[in-house]
């Protein structure tokens, strides 16, 4: 499975996350999109339009995944690198409910882009056999 991940701030338009999801749909088509439950209500409207179901995960379920990027603040506030990175690894690895190496069944496509406003962030990750 080929899955986009997306993290947003609280001001993040649909445009914004367009912007992300067209440079990364160059490299590789998704067919997910992944969030954290709290930006759900974002990411909804922009997964009808593009076609995709949306996966949501908790703050939990990214907690201690290693990324390729690093923001001290994500860190700080999430315990991973980068939740567009940790929320795309978790999903296309399969493993939403499991507590094992959630990362090592998928790898990261396309690291984390920003949006030319900033305000929102995303990365593609493919699962084992994709």
């Amino acid at each position: 499975m080929i899955v986009a991940g997306f993290g947003c701030s609280s001001q993040a338009a649909t445009a914004s996350l367009h912007d992300v999801f067209v440079r990364m749909a160059c490299v590789a088509k998704p067919d997910a999109l992944a969030c954290l439950d709290g930006r759900a209500a974002w990411l909804v409207p922009f997964a009808r339009q593009v076609g995709l179901p949306l996966i949501t995960l908790k703050p939990a379920q990214i907690q201690g995944i290693a990324t390729p990027t690093q923001s001290a603040r994500i860190q700080a506030a999430f315990g991973t690198g980068s939740v567009a990175e940790a929320c795309a690894l978790v999903v296309a690895a399969g493993s939403l409910h499991k507590e094992d190496d959630r990362r090592a069944a998928a790898v990261i496509a396309v690291a984390r882009l920003i949006s030319q406003d900033g305000q929102a962030t995303g990365a593609v990750a493919r699962g084992g056999g994709t």
